[in-house]
C-alpha cells in the first residue's frame, strides 16, 4: 500500500528564531501592533478597574459599615506595645481604602479598611472597651440631615460629620433614613454611570485589539504569501520536480493560517491572558496580602496540572495531524485514481485501507479531545476548590473586622478572571505549536534558492533565430546523462525534426534550450550567443514552445491567446483573433455561443483536446516568436484538425527558426533537417528521404516475410 505519511515534522516547540521571524513581518504594519498592545492595555486595566469598582460601591456605599475606637479611653489605659503599635497602624491608610474620621476623641475605621491586630491585640482592645463592639454608620453634616441630629443623644457628632450605631439605624423613620444616607444613594448614583462607561470601554477597547490583531494577521499573511508565491514561481523546473504541487499549496494556504492563528489566538490572546492573571495578582494583594496568599496557595497544582497538560497535549496532536495526513493522503490519491481503482476490482481494499486509517484518526482525535476533557474538569474544580477556601478565610476575616465583604467579592470575581486564561492554556499551546511547525515549513521554503541564474545582461529582440547545441551533457540526476556531447545546429529559418524512442532526451531539448533547466557542459547559443548571456525574460520571449500537454488556465479563450501580452483590450482581442485565424481556429472557436469570450473551466476540460492544441498554436503565433518550438504538438489532433493546423503553420513558420519533435510522419515529411536521437545522442541526421535511403534507425523496418505455403491465392 505505501507510506502515507507525510515525512515531514508537524508539532514543534517554541522556537525564538521561527519567532523572531515570523515578527519581523509586522515591522510594516507597526503602528497597528501598537494599536492592538494599547488596546490590550486598555481592556485589562478596565477589567480589573470594574471588581475594584464593585469593591467601593459595596463598601462605602451600601454596607457602610464603621468600627469605632475610644482614643481618649487608649490614653488613659495600660496596653502592650504590640497594641499601641496597632492603634498607631490603623492611622494609616493603604490603597483603595477610605479615611478614617474622627469625631469627638472616637476613631472610626471603615470596615473596608484592613485592620494590622492580630487577633490576640484586638481581645485586649475590646477587653479594655477600646473598640466598641457594635458596627456604627457615619455621614456628614448638611443642612437636610443636621435638623435630625441636633439634640439627639443617640448620634456622635461635631460641626462636620456624625456618626449612629447600627442597630439605632435600623429603627429610623424612612424619610430620616434617606436623609442621613443621601451621599450613599447619591454615589451609587454617580457611579452606576462610571461602570457602564468602563463597560463600553472595555468593549470598545477589546473590539479595537481584535480589529487590529486580526488585521495585522491578516496583512501578514498577505505579504507572506506572495512573498512565497514570487519565490516558487522564480524556482528552477529541478525544484518544482521534487516537491510536489501539493506540499506547495500546503504552505500557501494552510501552513500561513497557522501563523494568522499566531497573531489573533495565541500572541495577543496569550498577552492578555498573562496581563490579566498578573493583574489580578496584583490586585488580590493590594486589596488584601492575607487572603492573596490563599489564593497562591492552591497555584501548585495548577502549575502541575498545566505542565503534564502541555506534554500529553504535544504528543496527541502530534498523532492526530500525523493521522490525519496518512488519512488525507490515502484519500487524495485513492480518488484520483478512482477509475484505476474500478478497473482492477479494489474498491474492497481500498475500503479496507481506508477504514484502517479512518479509524487510527479517530483514536487520535479522541485522545485529543481526552487531554482537553481532563484538563479543563480539573482546572475548574481547583478554581472552584480556590473560591471555597477564599470564601472559607475570607468569612473569618469578615467577621474578626479584617475585612470587609466588598473585599471578599471582589476577590472571588477576580479569582474567576484569574483562573479563565488558565482554561485555554492547552488550547493556545496547540495552536502555537501548529504555528511553529507552520512557520518551520514556511521558512524553509523561503530558504529555498533553487533558481536558474539570471545573470545575462544581454536584452535580445527580433533575432535571426540561430540555434546550436555544441557537446551538450545533462543530467535530471548526478550521473545519470540524459544528453551526451549532443551537437547539432538549426539556422535561421530552417524547419529541424527530432525523433527517437521514449526516453531518447527529445523533451528535454525544449527544456534546456529555454533554461528551465540549465546543462552541465558544453555550449548552447542563439545567434551565436551564449544563452546563459541573455536575460531569461528576452530568451523565452524569442524561443517559445507547444508543449505535449497543453496547459489553459481558467479563464476567456481571448486571455489564454494573449497571455503575458501587455495589450490594451481593444488591441488585445485583434491581436487574439489574428492569430487564431492564422492557425486556422477562428471558426472552431466561434462555433461556441460565447466565441473568444467562451470561459474555459479548470484545465479547459470543456473544450476538445484538439480546440486545446489550436489555442495553444494560437498563443504562441500571438508573441510572435523568433524560434517555435512544437513539442508532440499534434500527437492528439484528428487529421483534419492537423490538415488545418499544418495549413496555418506554413505561412506563420515562414521566415521563423522551428524545432518540431513529433511521431507523426505527415509532421517532419517536409523539415530541413532531421535529427535521429537514441539514448541521449545523435544517432543520424540529414532530409526525410536521405535517411530512407540510409536504411537505418529511421527507416521503418522491412515487414516481415510471409509464412511458407502463403500465396496471394490463399489470402
Amino acid at each position: 500500500m505505501g507510506d502515507y505519511f507525510d515525512s515531514e515534522e508537524f508539532v514543534k516547540d517554541y522556537d525564538g528564531v521561527i519567532f523572531k521571524r515570523i515578527l519581523a513581518y509586522i515591522k510594516p504594519y507597526r503602528h497597528l501592533a501598537l494599536i492592538t498592545f494599547a488596546a490590550l492595555a486598555v481592556s485589562t486595566a478596565g477589567e480589573l478597574l470594574l471588581p475594584v469598582l464593585e469593591q467601593r460601591v459595596i463598601d462605602d456605599a451600601i454596607i457602610a459599615r464603621w468600627l469605632a475606637l475610644d482614643t481618649a479611653a487608649a490614653s488613659k489605659q495600660d496596653m502592650s506595645a504590640e497594641a499601641a503599635a496597632a492603634l498607631e497602624s490603623l492611622h494609616r491608610v493603604g490603597l483603595f481604602q477610605t479615611k478614617p474620621v474622627t469625631i469627638n476623641n472616637i476613631l472610626f475605621i471603615p470596615l473596608n479598611q484592613q485592620l494590622r491586630i492580630s487577633g490576640r491585640v484586638e481581645k485586649e482592645l475590646r477587653s479594655k472597651r477600646i473598640i466598641d463592639d457594635e458596627q456604627w454608620y457615619t455621614f456628614r453634616l448638611n443642612g437636610e440631615n443636621s435638623a435630625y441630629v441636633s439634640g439627639n443623644q443617640a448620634f456622635v457628632h461635631d460641626g462636620n460629620s456624625a456618626a449612629l450605631r447600627i442597630s439605632l439605624l435600623k429603627t429610623l423613620p424612612k424619610e430620616e433614613l434617606h436623609a442621613l444616607r443621601g451621599a450613599d444613594l447619591d454615589r451609587i448614583r454617580a457611579v452606576i454611570p462610571i461602570l457602564f462607561a468602563a463597560l463600553l470601554f472595555v468593549f470598545a477597547s477589546a473590539y479595537v485589539q481584535t480589529w487590529s490583531a486580526n488585521l495585522v494577521g491578516q496583512r501578514v499573511m498577505k505579504d507572506m504569501r506572495l512573498e512565497l508565491f514570487q519565490k516558487t514561481v522564480s524556482q528552477s523546473t529541478a525544484f518544482l520536480s521534487r516537491h510536489p504541487v501539493g506540499r506547495i499549496v500546503t504552505r500557501l494556504g494552510g501552513d500561513v493560517e497557522t501563523i494568522n492563528d499566531f497573531f489573533t489566538s495565541v500572541m495577543v490572546a496569550l498577552l492578555k491572558d498573562l496581563s490579566v492573571m498578573a493583574g489580578a495578582l496584583v490586585t488580590l494583594f493590594l486589596l488584601s496580602p492575607r487572603l492573596a496568599l490563599v489564593v497562591l496557595a492552591c497555584m501548585p497544582p495548577v502549575i502541575v496540572c498545566t505542565a503534564l497538560s502541555r506534554a500529553k497535549a504535544r504528543d496527541a496532536f502530534r498523532r492526530q495531524r500525523s493521522a490525519s495526513s496518512a488519512a488525507t493522503s490515502y484519500l487524495s490519491e485513492r480518488l484520483s485514481g478512482l477509475q484505476i481503482v474500478q478497473y482492477f476490482r479494489r474498491e474492497r481494499k481500498s475500503m479496507d485501507e481506508y477504514g484502517r486509517l479512518n479509524g487510527e484518526l479517530l483514536s487520535a482525535n479522541l485522545g485529543e479531545i481526552r487531554v482537553y476533557a481532563t484538563f479543563r474538569p480539573i482546572v475548574e474544580f481547583i478554581a472552584t476548590f480556590t473560591t471555597a477556601a477564599l470564601i472559607a478565610a475570607g468569612s473569618v476575616f469578615v467577621l474578626n473586622l479584617t475585612l470587609s465583604i466588598g473585599v471578599l467579592i471582589a476577590f472571588i470575581n477576580l479569582v474567576a478572571m484569574f483562573y479563565a486564561p488558565i482554561m485555554d492554556i492547552s488550547e493556545k499551546y496547540t495552536i502555537l505549536q501548529s504555528a511553529m511547525a507552520g512557520g518551520e515549513r514556511v521558512f524553509a521554503l523561503l530558504d529555498t534558492d533553487q533558481r536558474i541564474p539570471d545573470e545575462g545582461k544581454r536584452e535580445i529582440s527580433k533575432i535571426r533565430g540561430h540555434v546550436q547545441f555544441r557537446d551538450v551533457n545533462f543530467s535530471y540526476k548526478t550521473g545519470e546523462k540524459v544528453l551526451k556531447n549532443l551537437s547539432f545546429e538549426v539556422k535561421p529559418g530552417e524547419m529541424a525534426a527530432i525523433v527517437g524512442y521514449t526516453g531518447a532526451g527529445k523533451t528535454t531539448i525544449t527544456s534546456v534550450l529555454t533554461r528551465l533547466w540549465d546543462i552541465d557542459s558544453g555550449l548552447i547559443s542563439l545567434d551565436g550567443v551564449d544563452i546563459r548571456e541573455i536575460t531569461l525574460k528576452s530568451l523565452r520571449r524569442e524561443v517559445l514552445p507547444v508543449l505535449q500537454d497543453v496547459f489553459l488556465f481558467s479563464g476567456t479563450i481571448a486571455d489564454n491567446i494573449t497571455l503575458g501580452l501587455d495589450l490594451p483590450p481593444s488591441r488585445s482581442r485583434e491581436t487574439a483573433i489574428a492569430a487564431a485565424k492564422a492557425v486556422q481556429a477562428h471558426d472552431i472557436i466561434m462555433r461556441h455561443s460565447s466565441g473568444y469570450d467562451t470561459v474555459l473551466s479548470e484545465g479547459a476540460a470543456n473544450i476538445s483536446g484538439g480546440e486545446r492544441q489550436m489555442i495553444s498554436f494560437a498563443r504562441v503565433i500571438a508573441h510572435n516568436p523568433s524560434v517555435v518550438v512544437l513539442d508532440e504538438a499534434t500527437s492528439s489532433i484528428d487529421t483534419e484538425t492537423e490538415r488545418l493546423i499544418q495549413a496555418g503553420m506554413e505561412r506563420v513558420l515562414s521566415g521563423r527558426t522551428s524545432i518540431v519533435i513529433a511521431h507523426r510522419l505527415s509532421t517532419i515529411r517536409n523539415a530541413d533537417r532531421i535529427l535521429v536521437l537514441k539514448d541521449g545522442a545523435i544517432a543520424e541526421q540529414g532530409r526525410h528521404d536521405e535517411l530512407i535511403a540510409l536504411n537505418g534507425i529511421y527507416a521503418p523496418p522491412a515487414p516481415p516475410a510471409p509464412p511458407a505455403g502463403f500465396t496471394s491465392a490463399t489470402r
